[in-house]
């Protein structure tokens, strides 16, 4: 099977890859033709996932597919953006018609769930490895930034975070649990929800937000570079999952919640004011510090005095030394 006939047979087909609301021409042709409303901005970004690094050498083509889509899309939802379309550049070691046929319909599930169209990309023989390239489009300077964190703001996170963590040893076959533990933890892996409504109900009211992939603790780092403040961290008001503490106890829950990527949930910064606001909606919000004044990210433990965690997160190209 060629390259071009690989493209039409399980993409070019798919249902996420027709024509739609902000695209005005998709595959096909040398590039897609976006368009955007007046008054809108396009919000893009990259991720790249590479075959033993940010998944098991072994997997499921079907749940790599959307990991790797909800992965890229959950950039979208940390800007405030509504998803337009994306690119897969695919690189593959061999053309295996079932691997294929389960990465297709693993795309189209998760582009389903999320609003957002395949519109072109790429594919190549070598290592497997997938790049994927999203689209989403913003009014006019209400995007997220993680540069807006202000003293005095609440540090707050959209969810549980930790859950893909703990899934892991699930994932690589290390231990086993009843299905009602190991379930939610191994979707939270395999399938991340991209946050995309809550982002867009925090434009105009969060000050920075990001979303977690590294680790929370890691992660908020960014929040306190980019805005030049310190964020206060709470050990007490961690939210820490049921199916978690189930799998692994509260202990490594916690350090799960705090250093644990790959959960895809959304942090932020925002006014006191909006916190009840929000709430009342529906909206699963925690608050798990607050901002001040100084540099960096400290946490405190339940008595409000600061530790030092073991790990903060997860990061490419550092060593045990640096």
């Amino acid at each position: 099977m060629g390259e071009f006939e690989l493209i039409r047979r399980y993409f070019a087909a798919a249902s996420c890859a027709r024509a739609g609301e902000g695209v005005a021409l998709g595959i096909g042709d040398d590039c897609a033709l976006l368009a955007l409303p007046p008054g809108e901005q396009l919000a893009v970004s990259t991720d790249t996932l590479v075959a033993g690094v940010h998944f098991p050498e072994a997997c499921e083509s079907f749940l790599l597919a959307q990991r790797a889509l909800g992965v890229a899309v959950s950039d979208l939802a940390a800007m405030g953006a509504t998803p337009i379309g994306f690119t897969l550049a695919l690189t593959i070691p061999s053309a295996d018609p079932a691997w294929l046929q389960g990465l297709a319909a693993g795309l189209d599930r998760m582009a389903q769930a999320c609003g957002v169209r395949l519109i072109g990309g790429d594919t190549s023989r070598g290592p497997l490895c997938l790049t994927l390239t999203v689209f989403g489009r913003i009014p006019a300077g209400q995007a997220l930034t993680r540069s807006g964190a202000r003293a005095g703001e609440l540090l707050c996170v959209g969810g549980y975070p930790g859950e893909a963590a703990g899934a892991l040893p699930l994932v690589l076959g290390q231990r086993q649990a009843a299905a009602e533990i190991a379930e939610p933890l191994l979707a939270r892996y395999w399938a991340p929800q991209p946050q995309l409504d809550l982002g867009q109900a925090l434009r105009g009211k969060a000050t920075a937000a990001l979303d977690v992939s590294d680790g929370l603790l890691a992660d908020c780092g960014h929040i306190a570079k980019a805005s030049g403040v310190a964020l206060l961290v709470e050990q007490a008001r961690l939210p820490l999952s049921p199916a978690l503490v189930a799998l692994v106890g509260e202990t490594m829950a916690r350090d799960c919640a705090l250093s644990g990527g790959d959960d895809y949930l959304l942090a932020f910064t925002l006014p006191a004011e909006h916190l009840a606001d929000l709430q009342a909606q529906g909206w699963p919000i925690h608050v798990i510090g607050r901002v001040e004044a100084g540099q960096g990210v400290q946490l405190l433990d339940k008595q409000g005095r600061p530790v030092t965690p073991p790990v903060r997160g997860y990061e490419h190209f550092r060593s045990d030394g640096d």
